[in-house]
């Protein structure tokens, strides 16, 4: 069983913490209101595999209902830290909670110590999660790898779970393909799928590891239409990409990172336009 030491670093006066702001505003210029779930707290985090640290002091505050994009080159800790929101990677210290609510751990005295699986799987039902190479059964047809989950969890009856899956495959545009299955379908059509089934156990957080680097070229625009629209639904969004002008359209705060670190983190019109950073600089003019 893992056991973390918790002391909660206060977030340091410098580039390395990040806040994002509580409000956005919808297409139509309209400010929502904040809804009450969703809201993730990285403090302090490091992660090292072996000698090698691949997370280091990394701590940030994103507000319900934001969007969050994570930026950096290869080997910068980004989906490690993506993947640790939910526990598909363990941290070795500082902590990480959604809703003041550990995912894989639960306090006792002044440490953490790791759940069992069951329970950790259960917490990880707030959590949706899409991943690069979409993860679909191939077994199962759209219809049947989206209502897996809320039928094995008990969240749902059979019959509600496939009008959730049919309202949900709607959503994505694939009202059509419900009885393909993933062999059957394109790339882009299978990450679709992907996201719907993310959706199904309704998360109050989801998150995005690359989700068009796997597609053709011609197919990543129909990815990023769907989760166009998802970034104005009022879930928490937290999305790695290499799509710079898609993190520039959808978010509200951009986190660079690099070797493990914070480097620089803000609104995508200060960090993508005029960035403070040399090093991000370095980045965008190497990636644009």
């Amino acid at each position: 069983m893992t056991t973390l030491t918790t002391e909660t670093p206060p977030a340091p006066a410098n580039i390395a913490a990040a806040t994002v702001p509580a409000d956005r505003e919808s297409s139509s210029g309209i400010a929502e209101s904040t809804p009450r779930s969703g809201l993730v707290e990285i403090a302090g985090v490091h992660k090292s595999y072996g000698a090698h640290e691949v997370l280091h002091d990394i701590t940030l505050r994103i507000e319900p209902g934001q969007v969050v994009t994570l930026l950096g080159p290869s080997g910068s800790g980004k989906s490690t830290l993506l993947r640790a929101i939910n526990h598909l990677e363990t941290i070795d210290a500082g902590s990480i909670t959604i809703d003041d609510e550990f995912i894989g751990y639960e306090r006792r005295g002044g440490r953490l110590h790791e759940l069992a699986e069951k329970h950790v799987l259960q917490r990880r039902t707030r959590v949706g999660m899409v991943f690069q190479n979409f993860n679909l059964f191939p077994h199962l047809t759209a219809l049947e790898n989206i209502i897996e989950a809320p039928i094995g969890l008990k969240r749902a009856t059979r019959a509600q779970a496939i009008e959730r899956a049919r309202e949900l495959l709607a959503r994505v545009g694939l009202a059509d393909r419900e009885s393909h299955y993933p062999r059957q379908l394109s790339g882009g059509q299978q990450q679709r799928v992907a996201i719907a089934r993310a959706l199904a156990l309704d998360p109050d957080v989801l998150l995005f590891d690359e989700p068009t680097s796997a597609l053709d070229p011609e197919l990543v625009g129909e990815v990023l239409s769907v989760i166009r629209d998802l970034a104005h639904g009022g879930t928490t969004l937290v999305i790695v990409t290499h799509e710079i002008g898609f993190a520039a359209e959808v978010a509200d705060h951009v986190v660079f990172l690099d070797a493990g670190r914070i480097v620089e983190s803000g609104p995508p019109e200060q960090v993508l336009r005029a960035p403070e950073q040399a090093r991000t600089q370095e980045f965008l003019d190497w990636v644009i």
